[in-house]
């Protein structure tokens, strides 16, 4: 069970969510396995001040993917109920993937390893996948979204969303998110154009440890 945390003053808050913003951020980029002193200067804290609220590379991690995996449930909890259809939730939660790409899956072993560890991270994930679950079956159902994909699927394409080529120009940068993401939504739309290959892609093939049902 999760101790309740002390409210921090508002200067101990700001710190707090200085040094988050700026790990999520270096996380998302490079991996949880950098520098701690790196991740102090991104956020313009001292490393003590880092160490005072984050004990320990694991607590940063734990405390990282808590907030981003609740973040982006309460995002799709809105999307679920205040867009009109599933198609407008879906669109709205895939404009989210800044968010999901390091909420859904990592390379890192030290994350992989943190999160299957922590019962609250992989509660707070299972939750954020149900409900993408959800907004894929409306979706479905109403006959919107092509029916050979699912939640590993999305997950994918959130994450390429993102993951551009460290090559683009700074203009090709701001292009690059809604042009591929407008790409990916006619590809997901119903009628399909084609097959695709292979079979849906499953939240148990994003490879989290535990297996997950459907």
């Amino acid at each position: 069970m999760t101790t309740p945390e002390t409210p921090l003053r508002a200067d101990a808050r700001r710190n707090r969510d200085q040094i988050l913003v700026a790990a999520r951020e270096i996380f998302a980029e490079r991996g949880a396995d950098v520098a701690m002193e790196e991740i102090a200067r991104r956020a313009s804290v001292g490393v003590g001040t880092l160490y005072r609220r984050f004990a320990d590379r694991e607590t940063l991690i734990r405390a990282v993917f808590r907030e981003t995996f609740q973040v982006v449930a309460d995002e799709v909890h809105a999307a679920l109920t205040e867009e009109p259809t599933g198609w407008a939730a879906l669109t709205r939660v895939m404009r989210q993937s800044a968010w999901l790409h390091v909420s859904v899956q990592s390379k890192s072993p030290t994350v992989t390893a943190v999160v299957r560890a922590d019962p609250d991270t992989s509660r707070l994930r299972d939750h954020l996948l149900d409900m993408l679950g959800e907004v894929v079956r409306r979706a479905q159902d109403e006959g919107t979204l092509r029916r050979d994909v699912a939640v590993g699927d999305l997950a994918l394409l959130f994450m390429s969303v993102v993951n551009q080529a460290p090559s683009l120009t700074s203009e090709a940068a701001r292009l690059a998110p809604g042009r591929v993401l407008a790409i990916m939504m006619d590809g997901l739309r119903a009628p399909a154009a084609g097959e695709l290959p292979g079979r849906p892609l499953t939240r148990v093939d994003l490879n989290f440890g535990d297996r997950c049902p459907d």
